[in-house]
C-alpha cells in the first residue's frame, strides 16, 4: 500500500515554527555552521537591514536559542552571537523534521 501524501507530510506538525520563519532560519543556519559570529557578518550575509536583523535576534535569543554578548574592541561596539546548546538542538530537530518531510515526497 502507497504512503499517503498526507502522511509524508506529518513532521511539520511539530516543526518549530520560530525557526521556519525565512530570516530567522537563515540567522541559524549561519550561526549553527560557525563557533560565533558579530552582527555586521550577519548583516552582510543575510542582505537584512539593521532593523530587521535586530528584531529576530531578539526573537531568539528570548527563545533561549541565540546567545548575544555586546563589548567594546578598542571603542567600537562590537556584537557577537552564538547558538546556544538549546539552539543548537533546536535547529537538529528542525533540520531533521524537514529532510524527512522532504525526503517522503513522491518524485
Amino acid at each position: 500500500m502507497a504512503e499517503r501524501p498526507a502522511d509524508s507530510v506529518r513532521p511539520l506538525e511539530g516543526i518549530d515554527k520560530l525557526i521556519h520563519e525565512p530570516a530567522r532560519l537563515t540567522i541559524m543556519a549561519y550561526l549553527y555552521v560557525v563557533e560565533s559570529a558579530d552582527l555586521t557578518f550577519l548583516n552582510r550575509e543575510t542582505g537584512l537591514t539593521w532593523g530587521n536583523l535586530s528584531s529576530h535576534i531578539s526573537k531568539l535569543e528570548a527563545a533561549g536559542y541565540v546567545e548575544v554578548e555586546k563589548k567594546f574592541v578598542g571603542k567600537k561596539p562590537n556584537t557577537m552571537l552564538k547558538l546556544t546548546a538549546e539552539g543548537r538542538e533546536a535547529f537538529q530537530a528542525y533540520r531533521s523534521s524537514m529532510s524527512q518531510m522532504l525526503n517522503g515526497l513522491p518524485d
